[in-house]
């Protein structure tokens, strides 16, 4: 969602709100149904583009490099019929079994990837890790660095919103945290985890560059560092938590209605889905985005 009152974004992995003026509420039978028909319609234009980049990643077993790594406006195979933010995985992909997922993309894919798209480098590593894991550990699923990429800009700007930093670690300075999700334009939803995340004792707030609410961390958030701990303000947890949840929501996102159904279950919202599908289709051609 967008930021409100310079708050951040705040996803159904965090209930979200639109726009500073016009906060979301969940839709309801019309609404959605309005939802649907103007994402299926962003979906199907998508379709017809070109959609995704692949990733390579380094294979570190035998030192060998990928030298043909492809720039990200590159589309190994066919890419017919995909949905925005998909992307096929090319290279000897490996698994966050053999490497923490952040560690799974080809340096030089990430370089002159963040320079053509102004992705954070470090955001970057998070994402393209992230669908390299899940096009091992969800092959049917199809999420692309795109994707996620789309997901992260407009929920907190790579974790950077409100003139925040994205640090080596994968941590935000300040940290982000949303506005607390009282009933005021967004979900009503108490105190879940004693102020833990969010620092908040009254109400839960979505965390972390991703924006997950805290009882979605603690049923889905996923170790993407390596480092043994589920930090949904560690970009590589958030990013690799976030494309696993998509995933499990929509299916074959290759297509319309999976990439339709994952964009719902993180954020009802028409005008979230807009962007998110206008900044993966930037993000696939090669330029910053515009979503």
């Amino acid at each position: 969602m967008n930021a409100a009152d310079s708050s951040p974004a705040q996803s159904s992995l965090a209930p979200p709100s639109p726009a500073p003026s016009s906060p979301a509420r969940r839709p309801g039978r019309a609404g959605r149904r309005a939802w649907l028909a103007t994402s299926l319609a962003l979906a199907l234009l998508g379709a017809a583009a070109v959609v995704g980049a692949a990733v390579t990643a380094a294979d570190a077993r035998t030192g060998a490099a990928d030298a043909g790594a492809p720039t990200a406006g590159s589309t190994p195979g066919s890419m017919s019929g995909s949905a925005p933010g998909t992307a096929s995985v090319a290279g000897p992909a490996r698994t966050a079994d053999d490497l923490p997922a952040g560690a799974l993309a080809d340096a030089t894919w990430i370089a002159t990837t963040a320079a053509t798209t102004e992705v954070p480098e470090r955001a970057l590593r998070a994402y393209a890790g992230a669908a390299l894991a899940v096009g091992a550990s969800h092959p049917g699923c199809g999420l692309g660095w795109n994707g996620l990429a789309a997901v992260g800009l407009v929920e907190s700007v790579h974790g950077t919103i409100d003139g925040g930093v994205l640090l080596d670690d994968g941590t935000s300075r300040p940290r982000v945290v949303g506005v607390p999700l009282d009933g005021d334009g967004v979900a009503a939803i108490g105190d879940t985890d004693g102020g833990r995340w969010d620092g908040d004792t009254t109400w839960d707030r979505a965390v972390g560059p991703l924006q997950v609410i805290p009882t979605t961390w603690v049923e889905h958030g996923t170790d993407g560092d390596g480092d043994g701990v589920a930090d949904p303000f560690q970009v590589d947890d958030a990013a690799l938590t976030a494309a696993r949840y998509l995933c499990d929501a929509g299916g074959d996102l290759t297509t319309p209605e999976g990439w339709t159904a994952a964009l719902a279950a993180y954020n009802a919202d028409a005008d979230y889905a807009r962007r998110v599908t206008q900044a993966a289709q930037d993000y696939a051609q090669g330029r910053p985005a515009t979503g």
